[in-house]
């Protein structure tokens, strides 16, 4: 409809079906625009993406995952499974953004210069902290660490210091959104596993089997396994456009550590009963096997960091509730 009513002259089939996919990318464009500024001191859109912004000088560059429902958890047949991935239950979610990208050591600096926050030892027995030189700068345990990078050695609390730090800038820089809460958050263990899955089903968003240079761990065929860390973005992104969702690095969630998901919330929202000494964590790091790096794998750490396998090779990204 859209080519025989725009164009005069006469066309191909595959010119009015050039012309089509065009006007509906606009029209794609306009649908996301008008959900993230439906209302006032919505974000701020990127000219390159609709489905992409950036709302203050140190935000992260975040994007928007459209509403939804998945199956959580893995199915009893899923190669690696661990039986707190069950039992499987539907989730239906409303439309949310989450980062791009993990928060980098650059990022994690410019806090800590800001503030001079002192995050404590992921592991005292190494000594691995970040430390702050009197010259105002901040380094992990490396000493020459890559600014894309993503910032690890980082318990839970260390995310939420960074978060209200990055809520004080967006409410100073965006006076709209002043008296709200947020805008920023961790994200639920819900929101984490349907934007890794991004619309798939199998084990990892590319397919059930680890394959070659699909992701950073201790058997995934990249140059940096079980080695080293890598950029935020040395590999491709998943459907959704997130990059670095598995492997590489441990991902906290707001949730509250369950050994199971019996009982779980089914509407996205973030399992904030019971212990809560303990938070989530997804993704799996550069030294894990790959029965870590998939997208159901969950695992629990103390919030204090005091679990050195765990939260020594952990950072998070940023979560942000739509209008």
């Amino acid at each position: 409809r859209y080519g025989a009513t725009l164009a005069k002259p006469a066309q191909s089939g595959t010119d009015r079906r050039h012309l089509r996919e065009f006007v509906m990318r606009i029209l794609g464009a306009v649908l996301w625009s008008f959900l993230f500024l439906g209302l006032a001191g919505g974000p701020v859109l990127a000219q390159e993406n609709a489905r992409e912004f950036r709302e203050c000088t140190d935000c992260p560059q975040m994007v928007g995952i459209p509403a939804g429902s998945f199956t959580m958890g893995s199915p009893l047949t899923e190669n690696g499974r661990f039986d707190s991935e069950g039992p499987q239950h539907v989730v239906s979610l409303k439309a949310f953004a989450l980062g791009k990208y993990p928060v980098t050591s650059e990022e994690f600096i410019a806090f800590l210069r800001d503030t001079g926050y002192q995050p404590a030892p992921c592991n005292p027995i190494l000594d691995m902290k970040w430390s702050t030189p009197k010259r105002g700068l901040a380094f992990p345990p490396s000493t020459a660490e890559p600014p894309k990078w993503p910032a690890v050695c980082l318990d839970w609390r260390d995310a939420q210091a960074y978060i209200a730090w990055l809520n004080e800038k967006v409410h100073r820089e965006r006076p709209a959104l002043s008296g709200r809460k947020g805008p920023y958050r961790l994200p639920s263990e819900a929101e984490w596993e349907y934007a890794a899955r991004a619309g798939t089903k199998t084990a990892r968003w590319w397919g059930n089997e680890i394959g070659t240079n699909n992701a950073n761990c201790n058997g995934c065929g990249s140059k940096w396994d079980n080695r080293v860390l890598a950029d935020v973005d040395a590999f491709a992104p998943n459907p959704f456009g997130l990059y670095s969702m598995l492997g590489n690095a441990w991902e906290w969630t707001e949730d509250c550590w369950h050994t199971t998901y019996m009982n779980a919330p089914r509407d996205g929202s973030a399992w904030m009963s019971g212990d809560c000494t303990k938070h989530v964590l997804r993704g799996g790091s550069w030294d894990n096997l790959p029965i870590f790096v998939r997208s159901a794998t969950r695992s629990g750490s103390v919030h204090n960091g005091g679990e050195y396998d765990y939260s020594s090779l952990a950072g998070f990204r940023l979560a942000r509730d739509l209008p």
